[in-house]
């Protein structure tokens, strides 16, 4: 989320220690990995909006992705591309999107978990994911338009 290593590192010794002061208040509404989750993903908004790093999606692959049928995109589409290449992709998709995906590919958090660390019925984080991974193969096409994903 960070895009920086050191940063990173910093934020996680943080978010351990802000866990730690507040293990009293965990009140056991979701797993204990859902409320870590929530803290560190909130720690990390916090960071990127003080350095105002929150990227905006290319209006571009806005108006591309408008302009296609909203059809399923198999997972595949994400599990088959480069680890180079899916760092390139999702570093160009907007904060919210990529976050959507790496807890639901990265961390492989139910739709449940999800829906409720946002808040959101799980029929809103369907959505959301599916648009996210339409935007992250548009992205790709975008970048890797000649070559194909299989390679």
């Amino acid at each position: 989320m960070l895009s920086d290593e050191a940063l990173a590192r910093d934020a996680v010794q943080d978010i351990f220690i802000k866990v730690f002061l507040n293990l009293s208040r965990f009140s056991e509404q979701s797993s204990f990995s859902t409320w870590l989750y929530s803290i560190t993903y909130n720690f990390c908004i916090d960071i990127i909006r003080k350095k105002k790093k929150i990227s905006l999606v290319l209006s571009d692959d806005i108006e591309r992705i408008g302009d296609k049928p909203e059809a399923e995109v198999p997972d595949s589409v994400l599990l088959e591309m480069k680890h180079e290449r899916l760092e390139k992709v999702l570093a160009q998709m907007h904060e919210g999107d990529r976050i959507i995906l790496l807890m639901k590919y990265m961390d492989d958090m139910s739709i449940k978990d999800i829906a409720d660390f946002f808040q959101k019925t799980e029929s809103a984080i369907k959505m959301q994911i599916m648009r996210a991974k339409m935007k992250a193969q548009a992205i790709y096409e975008n970048l890797y338009a000649s070559d194909p994903i299989e390679s």
